[in-house]
């Protein structure tokens, strides 16, 4: 019998926004969370078309994203709207905000509603990442009403490196955070974070929540971003005391050390934890040749990871990431959902 088909979920416009560069420790350079990351997977995901149906997710409800998000998010990215269409505006002042007041109709004051001078907003971030947003709640939704047991949001531009009332990191708002939200409503959800950089953002929402179980597997942040959150000493507060970890690897960390890290830590803690259901912020930023990560992961690699976690046989939902070697980035991804799958029904 062939394996069920899984739900891809998507929406053309989230193809719209094209961020020409960023600034990086005083660079200006290409921005490399392009519309080809996308269209990578989107490719791969056709080819293998009798595996994955992609689906149209139906537009966000505001209020979804107002009881995750401050309302000041929302004004700016629609000041943003106002701006050329082939402009992009990076934020360059950082106000602490105590000192004076910071207006969100106002895009000079950008700063104050982002952590990095590397995010930055164009006419299309807004309707953009609520169809991102919009791909992870559907896709959580199909889980959470038993439709299927695996599903997959293909969330560009990525979002775990939003908190509550800031964007950063290519993150305008947390698609993982939403799905775990409405995951939450029908129990206990773990989140686990596969991509290189630590999910600072997704942290940040559920750090005094003991209902949902952070995870997240990365770079050590003294030397990669965020730098200044994802240390092991970070491991939640008040009802969520002991409801965040986080587990660094070295740089050029191979698949035997990730395996390894997971065996022996993550996997016993989830299981410990006996979740309902499980989140995965799958960024392929691990890989070997991506620009922007610094493990040494391999395509095969993915299946293996994929088929760990999917032994759990947890309903789980995929949300995208980083990954930003994009001839390969599309057969990672779909090694990887093969992976989950297969270890579910192993």
């Amino acid at each position: 019998m062939p394996p069920p088909i899984i739900p891809v979920f998507f929406n053309e416009a989230q193809l719209e926004f094209k961020p020409l560069y960023e600034w990086a420790f005083g660079e200006k350079i290409a921005h490399p969370e392009t519309t080809a990351r996308a269209e990578s997977i989107l490719a791969a995901l056709q080819r293998d078309a009798a595996r994955f149906e992609i689906r149209e997710p139906v537009e966000l409800p505001l209020a979804a994203l107002r009881a995750q998000h401050d309302y000041a998010l929302f004004t700016l990215y629609t000041a943003a709207k106002t701006l050329p269409e082939d402009k992009t505006f990076c934020p360059m002042v950082f106000p602490r905000t105590h000192q004076g007041r910071a207006d969100p109709t106002n895009l000079h004051h950008a700063g104050a509603f982002c952590y990095d001078s590397g995010t930055p907003l164009t006419a299309q971030t807004f309707e953009a990442a609520a169809w991102s947003a919009a791909s992870a709640l559907a896709a959580a939704d199909v889980v959470a009403q038993g439709e299927v047991k695996l599903s997959y949001a293909l969330s560009r531009p990525p979002g775990h490196h939003a908190t509550q009332g800031l964007f950063g990191g290519y993150c305008y708002f947390n698609n993982a955070g939403l799905a775990a939200r409405h995951l939450r409503q029908r129990g206990r959800v773990v989140v686990v974070d596969v991509d290189f950089h630590h999910g600072n953002g997704t942290q940040s929402l559920f750090y005094e929540d003991g209902d949902v179980l952070t995870i997240s597997i990365h770079g050590d942040p003294r030397h990669y971003f965020p730098f200044f959150a994802g240390f092991p000493d970070e491991t939640g507060a008040g009802a969520g005391a002991g409801f965040n970890q986080n587990h660094l690897l070295e740089e050029g960390a191979d698949a035997q050390a990730y395996m390894a890290l997971l065996d022996h830590h993550v996997l016993p803690a989830i299981r410990h934890f006996a979740p309902d259901a499980l989140i995965i912020a799958a960024g392929f930023d691990t890989y070997y040749k991506d620009p922007v990560g610094h493990f040494t992961l391999k395509t095969e690699d993915y299946a293996d990871l994929g088929a760990r976690l999917g032994k759990l046989r947890l309903p789980t939902v995929v949300v995208q990431e980083g990954g930003y070697y994009t001839p390969h980035l599309g057969r990672n991804t779909v090694t990887f959902l093969n992976g989950v799958q297969e270890g579910m029904a192993s």
